[in-house]
């Protein structure tokens, strides 16, 4: 089976995208889509995303992490998503993009800036967890803050925080969070699905912005340093809801090749 695909990434996370509209990827063989992703013996990326028709909206985004899972909303990945979709010519800068995911509908914007715009789903409270917090952004997180970020090991403390029991039994991402001024954060994640540390995560970055506004920051508006570039976060909160949520970034075309196995 012969498979073109096209490699994108935002903020260094970075993702394999495929045209899927006439359904014929085997989406169920999730050891393939493993390979696929692996980093020595495939094409390497933090996942793999399907772009698939809708019934109501322009496409829909199917979403498969590293491991070869099904798994849930990608921030970072839908923006890709949609730099995709207008590289192939199937929607234009200038209209209101709408697109499916595991979570819902999501809106799409590009900025005369170049950067790519996805409105998130409205989000509760965080909530205390052992030493840090608990957001969900579309995607469980874990958020905790370090004064020296560049000396946490991710790999090591991430894999006991997401395999913790508070999250059992699915698990969830943990970002370690520095603040750098009351609306700027630095960042550093890892990523269940891809078991490992990545260079940005949209979701985290999501929840990371949250948390700090919910502990009393008065800001609406974040920047996110990550360590593959910056990220920009900004929604509404009012009694600890948060609605209006963006995620806005840079979402770049890597290269194009094909499998064939």
């Amino acid at each position: 089976m012969q498979i073109t695909f096209y490699k994108y990434q935002g903020a260094g996370n970075d993702f394999i995208c495929i045209d899927d509209l006439a359904g014929t990827f085997p989406g169920d063989d999730h050891e393939r889509i493993r390979r696929i992703c692996d980093r020595h013996f495939g094409v390497g990326a933090d996942g793999l995303i399907l772009l698939r028709p809708s019934e109501r909206n322009h496409f829909a985004m199917v979403y498969y992490n590293a491991n070869g899972v099904p798994g849930s909303m990608c921030g970072n990945g839908g923006r890709c998503l949609l730099a995709f979709a207008r590289d192939l010519g199937y929607v234009t800068e200038e209209e209101k993009i709408v697109f499916d995911a595991s979570d819902g509908e999501h809106e799409g914007r590009f900025t005369a800036e170049h950067l790519v715009r996805l409105k998130m789903q409205d989000a509760g409270r965080p909530r205390k967890a052992g030493r840090g917090y608990f957001a969900d952004s579309g995607s469980p997180h874990h958020v905790e803050y370090v004064d020296n970020l560049k000396d946490v090991d991710v790999d090591k403390r991430g894999r006991a925080l997401r395999d913790h029991e508070m999250y059992a039994p699915g698990g969830a991402n943990v970002n370690f969070v520095k603040v750098e001024k009351d609306d700027s954060l630095s960042i550093r994640t890892y990523e269940r699905g891809v078991e490992a540390e990545t260079f940005a995560c949209g979701t985290g970055s999501v929840a990371s912005a949250m948390v700090h506004c919910f502990l009393g920051n008065t800001k609406d508006v974040f920047t996110i340093n990550a360590r593959g570039g910056k990220l920009n976060v900004s929604f509404t909160c009012r009694d600890g809801l948060f609605t209006d949520v963006w995620l806005e970034g840079p979402a770049a075309y890597v290269f194009k090749g094909e499998i064939r196995r």
